[in-house]
């Protein structure tokens, strides 16, 4: 069995200090139509050279009359109030403290009452953002995740994603701590929670609120290990409280405070932005994590020992990483009902079942049959073993570990719904066990 080298890890003293790094479930590697510059589907967090962070200070309440609007309501292609809930028309103070340079938080409680919270410099954090908003203060793009890998952005009519999403803070000392908050700071340096937004006044004096629809957190049980287990869906405040679900993703009742958990980020958390889900991974655990090299081994092992098709007798192959989204002549194909591995066929086909299901020759048994793909981001995996489940109905393959651990993870689907889903196409998972072990016939020779 391949374990990841310390040598492939490693990187020369020069380089900067990585704090973890975002990846987005539902692509296998690279976006659709490839990385570019913030729009990827990995995002790496560096310390910075010079800090970014900030950190609350004065507070001013001001009582200026003053007009509503909603910009996200004159957004093409956004639904009203999507982004950060109604934004305000800035008052003098506001407009004081903007030129000031000052980053704030704004509390609309009426008409003519607003909070806010102005924030200054932390030399002691990082600050990144993320968001659906290509303006500069985002660092990572993040677009709605259609299931099955088919990320056609037309079909995308009204996103669910706020532009300004959520905010992770790094501590530039060791241990480095990472700690996730609702919400981003817009071109102007500000948040704007307007009076349909959920806010309140906590016993301590200072305000806090939630997005409209939320920023949800799952940390795992026992990190992100073969052995973990999944947690339980919290929604994160714009201040970084953690609080439970609100009966529905955008209802304007808040959860419950829940005074034992916290806003920091560990190895395998997710964090949902209501159209993404994002696999936070630490820098240690990136550590322990098996490489595109050492899955490109895998992949040459297993083609290596020619396994082949028992009916056809036909040798087959997983196509190369680079062409992993294209069916093969050689490509093994697989009946998801019992995992036996053939090449592709055009018999079997039941007149009484769906057209993707087939009768596997080998055992009798009808389910989908369908090519196999070899999951290729590395950061999905809770281990280094070699690929031999597979997922259904979607077909890709992952070591068995990875492979039940994501079976079992309840992924938010919509504004209410949960259910697992394959993390390299983000397809909805079937069947009873949701994967399938994979049997593969080796040469007769």
């Amino acid at each position: 069995m391949f374990s990841p080298s310390q040598e492939e890890h490693c990187a020369p003293n020069k380089e900067p200090i990585k704090y973890g790094e975002l990846v987005v479930l539902g692509y296998n590697g690279c976006l659709p139509n490839g990385d570019r510059g913030r729009r990827k589907s990995r995002f790496a967090l560096y310390k910075r050279p010079k800090s970014n962070g900030v950190r609350a200070s004065s507070v001013h309440v001001i009582s200026t009359p003053q007009a509503s609007k909603d910009p996200c309501a004159q957004e093409e292609g956004s639904r009203a109030g999507s982004c950060q809930a109604c934004a305000i028309s800035p008052s003098p103070e506001e407009e004081a403290i903007s030129t000031r340079g000052q980053h704030s938080i704004s509390y609309t409680l009426s008409r003519n009452q607003t909070v806010v919270v102005e924030y200054t410099h932390d030399k002691d954090t990082d600050m990144f953002q993320i968001g659906r908003s290509t303006e500069s203060p985002i660092d990572f793009v993040v677009t709605d995740t259609i299931s099955g890998n088919q990320n056609d952005e037309s079909q995308i009519t009204q996103s669910t994603i706020s532009r300004f999403a959520c905010r992770i803070v790094c501590d530039r000392n060791p241990p480095y701590t990472a700690r996730i908050f609702a919400a981003g700071f817009d071109s102007s340096k500000n948040i704007f929670l307007g009076e349909k937004a959920a806010k309140w006044k906590n016993p301590d004096g200072h305000m806090d609120g939630l997005t409209t629809n939320g920023v949800l957190v799952m940390h795992p049980k026992g990190g992100f290990t073969e052995e973990s287990k999944p947690g339980v869906w919290r929604e994160i405040s714009v201040c970084g409280d953690v609080y439970t679900l609100r009966e529905t993703r955008s209802a304007q009742q808040r959860g419950k405070l829940v005074e034992n958990e916290t806003n920091v980020l560990q190895d395998g958390s997710l964090i949902d932005l209501c159209g993404a889900t994002l696999l936070w991974r630490t820098a240690d655990g990136l550590f322990h994590t098996p490489t595109q090299k050492h899955i490109e081994a895998l992949r040459q092992e297993i083609n290596a020992a020619r396994p082949q098709c028992p009916v056809g007798l036909n040798t087959l192959a997983f196509p190369s990483i680079n062409r992993k989204d294209v069916v093969e002549e050689k490509q093994p194909w697989a009946y998801l009902t019992c995992g036996h591995v053939h090449g592709y066929h055009n018999w079997g086909h039941r007149s009484d079942t769906e057209a993707n299901e087939r009768e596997c020759p080998m055992c009798r048994t009808v389910g989908p049959y369908v090519p196999l793909w070899l999951g290729c981001e590395a950061g999905f995996y809770v281990d280094a073993g070699p690929p031999t489940h597979a997922f259904s109905p979607c077909g890709h393959v992952c070591s068995e570990k990875s492979a039940k651990y994501w079976s079992q993870i309840p992924l938010p689907h919509g504004t209410h719904a949960f259910h697992a889903a394959c993390p390299f196409c983000a397809t909805q998972l079937t069947g009873e066990e949701s994967c399938v072990k994979l049997i593969f016939q080796g040469p007769i020779d």
